[in-house]
């Protein structure tokens, strides 16, 4: 019998390995920013996610930009799709995987459109290495209250076998709302989604690979 599986991320997700029950416990929301910063010519484009590229494709026409890097193959997919060329995209999809391999030019300017929320490891260490960086509040996120409602009660009552997160906010989303939680197959992407995870005293399964079909690879391992 196929594992039940939660997944709750923003996007959809199908896998014929298990049954998906897919509950995005966060949405996304766009953020006005002042669109002057657009007018200069930039060296690099950092799009560290797919809703990164998503809110940022109406203005990527006006935008004036040498070459594009992206952290993660779904995000380079998705540009794909939209006809967006990609110049460099690292092996490991983590903001310290995405550092340790991109180079740039010393005076290159930069331009980093992403999550408000978005950990400021990328845009601090970039600025430091390069000194002109633009970061662009592009998105935020806010808490699908029936979503994570919905989660709880089908964990308490044993209905799934997994629950997967894809990013630290979702693990917040949760667990700010039902911090004691009787159930023991979290699975998530990353070492911070991890580490946020620990710190509501639970432990997570870390995928091998920041995708979402590693969380899947991981959660057969389990057994189900």
């Amino acid at each position: 019998m196929k594992p039940t599986v939660i997944m709750t991320q923003t996007h959809p997700y199908h896998d014929d390995r298990i049954n998906v029950c897919h509950l995005p416990l966060i949405t996304t929301v766009a953020c006005s920013f002042d669109q002057r910063l657009l007018d200069e010519t930039y060296d690099w484009l950092i799009f560290s996610s797919k809703n990164a590229v998503k809110y940022f494709m109406k203005y990527l026409p006006k935008t004036r930009v040498r070459k594009i890097a992206v952290i993660g193959e779904k995000t380079k997919a998705y540009c794909e799709t939209k006809g967006i060329h990609v110049d460099f995209v690292p092996n490991d999809f983590s903001q310290e995987g995405f550092l340790a391999q991109f180079c740039a030019s010393e005076h290159d300017k930069i331009l980093l459109p992403s999550s408000a929320r978005a950990r400021p490891l990328l845009a601090d260490t970039l600025h430091q290495r390069y000194g002109k960086v633009t970061k662009i509040d592009l998105y935020d996120i806010e808490v699908n209250d029936t979503q994570v409602t919905a989660a709880y009660e089908m964990l308490t009552s044993q209905k799934v076998n997994a629950i997967t997160f894809a990013s630290s906010s979702a693990v917040n989303a949760l667990f700010e709302r039902f911090p004691n939680i009787a159930f023991d197959h979290w699975v998530v992407i990353g070492a911070q989604t991890q580490q946020t995870l620990s710190r509501y005293g639970y432990f997570g399964e870390m995928a091998e690979l920041q995708t979402l079909e590693a969380m899947i690879d991981k959660i057969l391992e389990m057994g189900f």
